[in-house]
């Protein structure tokens, strides 16, 4: 089984499992991977997370244009303003998660680090999350307002939508999308009731150990 065929298989057997445990449902959510030659293999549009079918993935060669497969997700200026502004990023993946997208709904909400810093765990795997405010699915400005972000944030929360997730490689997306939404549950289940997070100090030390960036 050649390299691309094996990450086909992958990219359908995650996608599987955040299906069916329930963290995006319906056709909802999509997911890209980088390929060696800067194209993109990508979730086709109006497809469902359980039900994909590696052969019809789509391929996209680095200027955009279909290789092979079925039509790409709409939300494809979400994942290629990723790919332009963090030349680390591996894999994107974007889900319709329910605490993520509930959490997104509070006007407390810190637009600035909507994910609170209740665990080691969420700063280590997401640094700080932004909040952006709504835009209609498939909207190009999602992906402008990414690229206005300088490459300076791994992950952020589209405001009445989701969550958006880069990381180096597939794995590592899918867990961090995971902890995001993990780490929303948390907040929610904890929201009024003045949860003890990470003091300052703790964070610190979260940042230093683990060379994570937690300024910008």
């Amino acid at each position: 089984m050649s390299e691309l065929s094996k990450l086909r298989e992958q990219i359908c057997t995650l996608a599987k499992s955040i299906f069916d445990r329930g963290l995006t449902g319906g056709a909802s959510g999509n997911i890209s991977v980088r390929l060696d030659d800067g194209g993109i293999l990508v979730t086709p549009t109006g497809s469902s997370m359980g039900q994909l079918d590696p052969a019809r993935l789509t391929q996209l060669d680095h200027t955009g244009r279909i290789v092979s497969g079925d039509a790409p997700t709409k939300e494809i200026p979400l994942h290629s303003a990723f790919y332009e502004t963090r030349s680390e990023t591996g894999a994107v993946v974007h889900l319709h998660s329910t605490h993520s997208v509930a959490l997104s709904m509070l006007p407390d909400t810190d637009p600035e680090n909507a994910i609170p810093p209740l665990t080691a765990y969420s700063i280590m795997r997401l640094g700080k999350v932004k909040l952006l405010p709504f835009f209609v699915p498939g909207d190009p400005a999602m992906g402008q307002a990414i690229r206005g972000l300088a490459g300076k944030r791994s992950a952020v929360l589209l405001a009445n939508h989701g969550p958006v997730v880069a990381g180096k490689d597939l794995e590592a997306a899918i867990y961090a999308t995971e902890e995001l939404e993990e780490t929303a549950k948390l907040a929610l289940l904890t929201h009024g009731r003045n949860p003890i997070g990470l003091s300052d100090a703790q964070i610190v030390q979260v940042v230093k150990k683990y060379g994570i960036d937690y300024t910008s």
